[in-house]
Formats: C-alpha cells, sequence, structure tokens
C-alpha cells in the first residue's frame, strides 16, 4: 500500500524558503532543507493531484546521481539520513523519511543548464523552423528524435512565472562572465556524457536533460535536482526508433494524456484520472529501478 500522497509541507516552526512547482525548500540557516513532494508540473502548471511515491524516487534518483558525478564536480548534497538532521525536524518524520535531503546553501546562478543528445521537444521545434537549436547550426534532413553528432549545451533563462525563454552562450556570457559560462557548459557536457553511458548500459537513453549551478565559496558546484524524470528524457532503449516520439520513463507520458484533452492550458488545470496516475507511479518506479537496480525501501 504505497504512502500517503504529499502535496504540500507545512512546517509552521521553519523558515520556508522557496515552495517550487514539486519542492518546499525550508531555510536553516547555513544549510537548506529539500521537500521533494508529490506534485506534478505540466505547462508550468502544477495539476491538482499528486503522483504517489514521485517525490522520494526524485529524491533516491538524485542522490545516486550525486554520487555517481562527486567525481567531475562537487555537489551541494550533505545528507539524507533523517538521524543527522536539526533535532527540532524529528516531528516531521513522517514527511522527510525517503523524499528530502540536507544540502548546503549556495547562489544559484541565473541559467538552466540544458543538454541534449537527441533531438526533441522545443529542440526538434526550432530545428523545424531554423535547422538550429540554441544559435548552433545542425546538419539539414535531421528527423524527431535523431541522435545528434554531438551533444550540445542549449541554455535557457531562469523565469519564476511562465516559460524559460532558449538562449545561446553569447547571452549566459553576458548574463554571468565569460569563464564562468565556459565552466558551467564543460560541466554539464561531462555531466550528461557520464550519465549516459551508464544509463544505456541499463537500458535507458537519457535524450536531454537539464542541471542546475552555484557558487559556493567562490567555486561551482551541482545543485537542486539531477538527472531525474522530471528533469530529463528517458526513454527504453529497446523502443527506440527516430522519426517520431518515443516512449518515456518520465513526465511526458503526462503531457501526452493532457494534450488529448479539450484543454487551453490555461488554469485551472485537470485531475488525472485513476488509470494514468498508476501508469505514471509505475515509469517512475520502474525508472529508479533501471538505474538503480533497487526499489524504494
Amino acid at each position: 500500500m504505497p504512502k500517503r500522497v504529499l502535496l504540500n509541507t507545512d512546517f509552521k516552526d521553519q523558515k520556508l524558503f522557496r515552495r517550487g512547482k514539486v519542492r518546499d525548500v525550508y531555510d536553516l540557516g547555513d544549510k537548506l532543507l529539500i521537500v521533494s513532494c508529490d506534485r506534478i508540473s505540466c505547462f508550468d502548471l502544477v495539476l491538482p493531484c499528486g503522483i504517489p511515491y514521485k517525490g522520494e524516487v526524485l529524491t533516491a534518483i538524485s542522490n545516486f546521481w550525486f554520487d555517481f558525478t562527486k567525481d567531475l564536480i562537487p555537489n551541494h548534497f550533505l545528507t539524507s539520513d533523517l538521524s543527522k538532521y536539526p533535532r527540532d525536524l524529528e516531528k516531521y518524520r513522517d514527511d522527510l523519511d525517503g523524499r528530502s535531503m540536507l544540502v548546503i546553501k549556495s547562489k544559484p546562478l541565473p541559467v538552466e543548464c540544458i543538454v541534449r543528445g537527441y533531438l526533441s521537444g522545443s529542440g526538434w521545434k526550432e530545428y523545424q523552423k531554423s535547422q538550429s537549436v540554441c544559435g548552433i547550426k545542425l546538419p539539414a534532413g535531421l528527423e524527431e528524435s535523431d541522435k545528434l553528432p554531438e551533444v550540445i549545451f542549449t541554455p535557457s533563462t531562469k523565469a519564476d512565472l511562465g516559460h524559460d525563454q532558449n538562449v545561446n552562450q553569447k547571452y549566459v556570457e553576458d548574463l554571468i562572465g565569460e569563464e564562468t559560462a565556459k565552466d558551467i557548459a564543460r560541466a554539464s557536457i561531462a555531466i550528461y556524457n557520464k550519465a549516459s553511458d551508464y544509463a544505456l548500459s541499463k537500458g535507458i537513453i537519457i535524450a536531454d536533460t537539464k542541471f542546475e549551478f552555484g557558487m559556493y565559496n567562490n567555486k561551482i558546484i551541482l545543485i537542486d535536482e539531477v538527472l531525474t524524470p522530471d528533469s530529463s528524457r528517458f526513454w527504453p532503449a529497446d523502443e527506440y526508433a527516430p522519426g517520431r516520439a518515443q516512449a518515456s520513463f518520465d513526465k511526458q507520458f503526462v503531457r501526452d494524456y493532457l494534450e488529448t484533452l479539450n484543454w487551453d492550458k490555461i488554469p485551472p488545470a485537470p485531475t488525472l484520472p485513476a488509470d494514468i496516475i498508476a501508469k505514471t507511479t509505475q515509469k517512475y518506479l520502474e525508472a529508479y529501478n533501471k538505474l538503480t537496480g533497487k526499489g524504494l525501501k
């Protein structure tokens, strides 16, 4: 029997730092407490229903990748061990267990670091119009879901409201400085290459993904979540065939369902039927199992 679906936290004696589309973040002074809820967002809107186990999967997968990539770049992860949390959080154990982490408090860089190994999503739409993505010219004749000749870094703005906007490398350099911009581009591609090679050995193609970085002690560190079904396109390798949209282990499944509805993507967002919720849970759990060889506790 699944745990109750957690849509929001309400830790009244803790300082809420930020409530995102999925995560509730609390300020603990020199650290942050990140709680991954079971909310799901599509088309920049949070749906009214939750996805059982989603928050736990996001936390467990991120923790796996933080450890897997720490040789490439330091990250903000400190612990998910509740016994090492401040004592005054003990009363919230039921909400924290399996879906939370303590992290370093850093200064986030105002850039979404998107890496693409395959042509899909907004990249495919832009390619159809201009044969390029974020100013990077691509060969003619590529099809939807094609593997790109080489991995590309295609950053975007980080919008508090509305859609992020794709930008080019020059925009990022002007925003945060040339050296820092080049460093995060290199780090993003290095993380993607190592992770995608590993994932492919487990039967998953990571088509694209999004990273975020922060500054801590004047150094760049990896922050937020890493290579989850929320921030990445995970495709089953044994079903891959270019020239069409792909089956997936990520929330694209929910987006595809919503596209079948007569909904103009204006609030309120619709509630998902029980079978779509159950299938989404299954996809998230399967992604975690394939990548780690483990099930959730």
